[in-house]
């Protein structure tokens, strides 16, 4: 509970950080919280380093993943674009 209220907190502090929280749905099943229940995420993109590229400085070259948010407690999904 605690996690939850710092969460909003925080989030409050600066809304304008966070894109709008949305429905989401993947593979055709609407995404829900593991944690919470909540079925509101807002979504961000995060590189998939490697220690090659990292080696070699081309950490733009990794691939990407797609992260849902959960908007009300923080927990995070994580999908691996193909």
């Amino acid at each position: 509970m605690a996690i939850a209220i710092l969460w909003s907190a925080c989030r409050t502090m600066n809304p304008m950080t966070t894109p709008p929280a949305v429905e989401v749905t993947r593979a055709g099943k609407k995404l829900v919280c593991p944690v919470c229940n909540h079925d509101r995420f807002w979504a961000r993109q995060t590189l998939m380093n490697t220690r090659g590229a990292t080696f070699f400085n081309l950490d733009w070259a990794n691939k990407k993943a797609t992260n849902h948010v959960c908007d009300s407690c923080g927990y995070v999904f994580w999908f691996l674009e193909k």
